[in-house]
């Protein structure tokens, strides 16, 4: 994060709070909120003009005003941004996909509950030994809960688990293409009117 959408931090120097990111993560609360006034305001009119309709211009122009504001500071974030893939990687831990395991155990037949259950039980185990997930005997899984086998560990791989959510909205490459095909064709759509 560039730094002029950072402070530092009166406490540690070495750190950097996204400020600018925070207070844009607020404002989405006052913009929705506007919406929400304005629906509200809506709400049971007779299809006509009502004088209830005064009451648009406060939540139309607030929301005007603060996206005005928002979005340039949004687009600098992004111009500016860098992205470190090998820290991002490195910063991935086997915990982290703990889900994961947990949406295997429900591939084979058990009920969620149960499934979140059984993977906490085996964190505290992987944790116990002081190892992470993919070093823990398969025995200790399956001492937990039976349905866990020997291919367990492959779904212990962050990129198989991005690739595994190709739904639509989901993380796999090509759903996020059809995500960004979507977008540009509505982009597209507003900018020439069709």
């Amino acid at each position: 994060l560039a730094d002029a959408y950072a402070t530092g931090s009166s406490l540690m120097p070495q750190k950097k709070n996204p400020d600018s990111l925070e207070l844009l993560r607020g404002k989405s609360g006052r913009v929705i909120g506007d919406l929400v006034g304005l629906l509200v305001t809506l709400k049971g009119l007779p299809s006509t003009y009502n004088k209830d309709l005064q009451e648009d211009k406060e939540a139309i122009f607030d929301a005007l005003d603060t996206l005005g504001l928002a979005l340039p500071v949004m687009a600098g974030v992004i111009r500016t941004l860098i992205v470190h893939p090998e820290r991002m990687r490195a910063a991935l831990t086997d915990e982290m996909l703990a889900t994961e395991l947990a949406d295997y155990l429900v591939q084979k037949g058990v009920p969620f509950r149960e499934a979140h259950t059984r993977v906490g039980q085996v964190v505290r185990r992987a944790l116990a030994r002081g190892c992470p997930l993919r070093e823990l005997p398969l025995q200790e899984y399956q001492a937990v809960c039976a349905h866990f086998e020997a291919d367990v560990i492959g779904w212990l791989d962050c990129e198989r688990a991005v690739e595994r959510r190709n739904s639509v909205g989901g993380t796999a490459h090509a759903a996020v293409l059809q995500q960004l095909a979507a977008a540009r064709q509505l982009l597209d759509n507003h900018v020439t009117g069709s």
